[in-house]
């Protein structure tokens, strides 16, 4: 006999509803649009760049899906709002953004990220320029990831 026909009926429809609701939300899970109800940006952190999947959105809630390509590094990922070009933020004499700096101002970051880790940052931006950098000073390799050209300009629209 079938295990189905044993089953009550309103014990396979929770069963059917249930896988239903498990299989929308597995959809769902990759697509951080759908999720937060906002834009949705895929960036990639990478020896030395920072890749973005669109460079605007609308204004409202944004959500950055960081993922570290690594090779070898830790990254982090900054929001800055700022009219200054991506290549012209206020550094220190390390080449590290002064992140306290004159004309711009730091809206949300997410902190080392290990390479091959990612990471979500759900930020609400208004319309305006911003600019997506790693701050990451290495004393050791005496590196500044955003002089070696981890910065990208993003603009949000009305």
């Amino acid at each position: 006999m079938s295990p189905f026909k044993r089953m009550p009926r309103l014990a396979i429809l929770t069963l059917v509803a249930l896988a239903a609701f498990v299989v929308s939300g597995c959809a769902a899970e990759g697509d951080a649009s759908a999720v937060a109800g906002g834009a949705a940006i895929d960036v990639q952190l990478q020896e030395w760049a920072v890749v973005v999947s669109e460079d605007s959105a609308s204004a409202g809630e944004i959500t950055f899906t960081i993922t570290n390509d690594g090779p070898a590094d830790v990254h982090e990922f900054v929001v800055v709002a700022t009219d200054l070009d991506a290549g012209d933020l206020p550094t220190d004499e390390t080449g590290a953004v002064t992140e306290e700096g004159e004309g711009m101002e730091v809206v949300d970051e997410v902190e080392d990220i290990p390479v091959g880790e990612t990471e979500d940052l759900v930020v609400s931006l208004d319309a305006g320029h911003y600019v997506l950098i790693c701050n990451i000073y290495s004393e050791d390799e005496d590196e500044a990831h955003y002089a070696m050209g981890m910065r990208t300009n993003f603009t949000v629209n009305e």
